[in-house]
């Protein structure tokens, strides 16, 4: 997992460090900078990967843009100069890291950024080291091609261990926006990544996949359970062809789909499609597989987690997701973003896997982000102040000044 993430020179974020958990969220004003920050993480992940191009970015969920858009476009203050180049540096658990700096002409761009420097450690054993200024003659032949990150072709070589764990679930990292349309069936999936879709296209027969897998696996078949309690009007959970579906077979772009078996109509009359389904429970099921499903990302963000979601619903359900990753053997990761103050009531705080930031932009329009210490809060707690009264009272930070 990642311990500690570092942005520099990228849109909105001149300088900013993030000491991360397991499951972290992003609270803040429109505009505050939350989706950079997911976004540079994306950045980095492509040149985990070996490349940083359009193509990377948008299998990543990265909004692309011209090169001069994600550079930071803030004058210079007094006696510092602003790089020329964007910088990302992550670093795991036993010391391991990854950090690049990447280059492109803003008048002039190239189709794919420009490594300018590039560095992989294992404690104090460097795997990849490039740079400018110190050139080896071994690596004369891979630095004709500037635009190939040098740590993808390494990582064949490299035993397992804490180096090639960090490495591979960045280059993992993609960030989800659900999108109704999508989740039902109607809209087809433009990004689809296992096991889900970037926008929840795939969402059916990964469902289909978490019902195989409860059979075989307790901690799955708590998520399964977890998901009907949530969705208090659903019986069962089912799949079945999408032409057996009570509603035109013209609105779905798939073969098969959900079917909701509600609790309180009468037999024969109590079938529901993904398609007439809840939004609420659409994305329950979402959030279900990410944690679930053995094919999921390591490491993820969830941008707008609240997505269609009633406040007690988006409280439960932040609650379990918290339950579901921290339950996990091998760890995965998560970031999500939130404007809902109810999600924040469902964060166990005290749990230091979880963490709650606040992001907001300086007078200068720099963003800042800060974690909330929960041990500040405790006093307020027990006169009865929950975090998300807190929230929206202005005193954790990260509301707009309106």
């Amino acid at each position: 997992m990642i311990e500690r993430f570092s942005v520099r020179t990228f849109k909105s974020l001149e300088h900013v460090t993030v000491e991360l958990g397991q499951v972290n969220v992003f609270i803040g004003a429109n505009g505050s900078g939350k989706s950079n920050l997911l976004e540079a993480l994306g950045i980095l992940s492509a040149a985990a990967d070996g490349k940083v191009d359009d193509q990377a970015l948008l299998a990543r969920g990265v909004r692309l843009g011209a090169p001069k858009r994600y550079k930071s476009a803030f004058p210079a203050q007094p006696g510092k100069r602003i790089p020329a180049h964007l910088s990302f540096e992550a670093c795991g658990s036993s010391q391991a890291e990854y950090k690049v700096c990447l280059w492109n002409n803003l008048k002039d761009p190239d189709p794919a950024w420009t490594f300018k420097t590039e560095s992989w450690k294992e404690k104090d054993r460097k795997l990849v080291g490039r740079s400018p200024a110190s050139k080896k003659k071994t690596d004369e032949k891979l630095d004709r091609n500037k635009q190939r990150g040098f740590a993808a072709l390494k990582a064949v070589e490299v035993a397992k261990g804490p180096a090639l764990s960090l490495l591979e679930s960045l280059q993992s990292y993609v960030i989800f926006s659900p999108a109704t349309a999508v989740l039902r069936g109607v809209t087809p999936e433009t990004q689809p990544k296992t096991p889900v879709g970037l926008s929840g296209g795939n969402l059916l027969p990964a469902v289909h996949n978490l019902l195989i897998q409860r059979n075989k696996d307790t901690r799955v078949w708590k998520i399964c359970q977890d998901v009907l309690e949530l969705i208090d009007w659903a019986k069962e959970i089912t799949l079945t062809s999408a032409a057996q579906n009570p509603f035109s077979p013209t609105k779905s772009s798939v073969k098969t789909t959900i079917e909701f078996r509600d609790r309180f109509m009468k037999e024969g009359q109590n079938l529901l499609s993904a398609y007439e389904a809840s939004e609420g429970a659409l994305y329950a099921l979402f959030l279900a597989v990410i944690a679930g499903h053995k094919a999921g990302p390591p490491l993820c963000a969830i941008d707008n987690a609240d997505h269609s979601l009633n406040p007690r619903l988006a409280r439960a359900l932040m609650e379990c997701l918290c339950q579901w990753y921290m339950a996990m053997e091998e760890p995965r990761q998560i970031l999500l973003t939130t404007h809902n103050p109810l999600i924040l009531d469902g964060l166990p705080l005290q749990d230091d896997r979880v963490r709650l930031f606040t992001v907001s932009r300086t007078d200068t329009g720099r963003t800042s982000i800060r974690r909330v210490v929960v041990e500040g809060l405790l006093e307020k707690a027990e006169r009865g102040w929950s975090l998300s009264r807190l929230w929206v009272m202005g005193h954790l930070g990260g509301v707009p000044d309106v």
